[in-house]
């Protein structure tokens, strides 16, 4: 912890609220984080593609992590604070108090998660409508955002939709706790919630899909008070958060980001002079931020709209203000790759070795594929192995839920040895998917040279070289591996008046560690591949045709 000589030095504090923990970060001017805690947060699983979590656990555990790392700080030094958190729905009633979304009448069991999949029936009539505000998600909205949530609440939980007094973004629930103003971020409504940064909100859309109560009181209920992010929101930290929190009183706090937006705040913009990287001298335009966690999200941004099918956005000042945001996704990776190792019959062996070994069981796979390989590059094991990654449906470019997860080339071997090429050929479809995006991204308009990536996935070297490979882009990674924490800090950072605007704080505090080159000698195997992968979804629609033919 700094110590009396760097009295003068200012600090931010970061919260990210992911799928499984939250995470806080103290973070200075430079971009260094200087301590870090996490506490896990609970979910609920009720029935299949139902997935609830709490507020008041979410908060508790905000506060927690951040009173650990400001321990020892003086207070004075603390000059801003921002959250950022996954794209689920929070729902309070008229006095604020958390409000079931579930059958069970569970009140404290509030937030229906950004992954939950139970208002396929409502996004299916919603797109059916065809509306305007379609264009920009893609031109089909998924069921991972809020308006058919909102549509499957007051068709099945009509109690609950009448006591409703607000439903948040989680990014925007936790500045209102931590400043009692409910305004909005621009991030957060623009790209789950179709407001636009022109227009506002379309009474026509809300009306078309039987929402039209939202309208009635101005929306009220869903915000009409809109920030950007990093914008400072009203007069900073209120009294019982401060107390809560553990920070000073008054502090500036900012509006808020989804997840994915604070990790491609926190590397995008970063200073790449000296790295011989093509996207040197080059605008920000020319680079595509990737957070991968649970799920991945693909962040490109322009100078001026571009309509990407399959691909959400474009959303004005969503990420980086003045500029325009495409966001890619792949909705279930990390979660995937957990799935398909810990399922394997030879996993209980695996857990073990590494466990003797003092290693995580990706880093002890990652060595096991060294020692099988002999004198072949590690990707070419999958050579007879192919796995399609939509194991929970399609977010982009295809925009196809109902699309499933495929392997092809299985035996009856049942080893350590077939589990770490069934993790490989995981990585490198999850890969695949990426460059499936990127491809759609380019045929629409974007010019992209260089893959920026952060989030938990970019910790294994074993994924982010299979990204390099099979998209043949550099992939650089941040010097600070919370990427995400540090892009918390910087909408904090903006908010206290430190920085002149975001892109000034990206600039300072977004750090380069390492660079990872694509091995170009690999491309023709990689082409392949990615033959391969276009064809199993070709083959997957052709059977499904024909059995509902029956």
């Amino acid at each position: 912890m700094p110590g009396e000589k760097q009295a003068a030095v200012k600090y931010y504090v970061g919260i990210d609220v992911g799928s499984g923990s939250v995470r806080a970060a103290l973070v200075d001017g430079r971009g260094a984080v200087l301590a870090h805690a996490e506490q896990p947060i609970q979910v609920w699983e009720p029935q299949p593609d139902h997935y609830e979590q709490s507020s008041a656990d979410i908060w508790a555990a905000c506060c927690s992590v951040t009173k650990e790392v400001v321990q020892g700080v003086d207070p004075s030094q603390i000059r801003g604070l921002g959250f950022d958190a996954t794209c689920s729905l929070v729902v309070v009633d008229k006095q604020f108090q958390p409000l079931a979304v579930n059958c069970e009448g569970q009140n404290q069991r509030n937030v229906i998660m950004w992954m939950d999949h139970r208002a396929v029936s409502q996004v299916e009539r919603i797109n059916a409508t065809q509306h305007r505000v379609l264009n920009y998600v893609g031109g089909v909205m998924s069921v991972e955002m809020q308006p058919p949530k909102l549509l499957w609440m007051k068709e099945n939980l009509p109690d609950s939709w009448e006591k409703a007094g607000c439903f948040f973004d989680l990014p925007d629930f936790l500045s209102w706790k931590a400043t009692g103003v409910t305004a909005r971020s621009l991030c957060t409504v623009v790209c789950k919630w179709t407001y636009t940064s022109d227009k506002g909100w379309d009474d026509s859309f809300w009306k078309m899909i039987g929402l039209e109560d939202l309208v009635k009181d101005k929306y009220e209920k869903i915000g009409n008070h809109v920030l950007s992010p990093g914008e400072a929101v009203g007069k900073g930290l209120r009294p019982e958060a401060a107390k809560d929190l553990g920070l000073p009183e008054g502090i500036a706090v900012a509006a808020s980001l989804i997840d994915a937006h604070a990790g491609g705040l926190g590397v995008i913009g970063a200073d790449v002079k000296g790295h011989n990287l093509p996207c040197e001298n080059q605008p920000i335009t020319s680079r595509v931020a990737m957070i991968c966690g649970t799920s991945s999200c693909h962040m490109g941004v322009s100078e001026t709209p571009i309509f990407v099918p399959g691909v959400w956005g474009p959303y004005f000042s969503a990420m980086v203000p003045g500029l325009w945001l495409n966001e890619g996704g792949q909705s279930a990776t990390g979660k995937l790759i957990e799935h398909v190792v810990r399922g394997h019959v030879a996993f209980p062996e695996l857990e073990a070795k590494a466990a003797a070994s003092a290693h995580s069981i990706y880093t002890y796979l990652n060595s096991h594929l060294d020692l099988i390989k002999k004198s072949l590059p590690v990707g070419f094991l999958t050579v007879d192995l192919h796995v399609w990654p939509d194991f929970h449906g399609n977010r982009s470019p295809l925009t196809d839920l109902t699309l499933k997860g495929m392997v092809v080339g299985l035996t009856l071997s049942r080893g350590l040895d077939e589990l770490a090429l069934i993790y490989l050929a995981t990585i490198q479809a999850i890969a695949l998917g990426t460059r499936h995006i990127l491809e759609a991204m380019q045929a629409s308009g974007h010019d992209i040279n260089t893959l920026f990536l952060c989030g938990g996935l970019s910790k294994n070297p074993l994924f982010v070289q299979m990204h390099a490979d099979i998209t043949g882009k550099p992939v650089v990674l941040s010097k600070e591996v919370e990427s995400v924490l540090v892009g918390a800090a910087i909408l904090g950072a903006c908010a206290s008046g430190d920085f002149a605007s975001i892109q000034e704080a990206m600039a300072k505090m977004g750090k380069i560690g390492r660079v990872v080159q694509p091995n170009h000698e690999h491309k023709r195997f990689y082409d392949k591949k990615y033959e391969v992968f276009l064809k199993l979804v070709e083959h997957q629609r052709e059977y499904r045709s024909i059995m509902n033919s029956l």
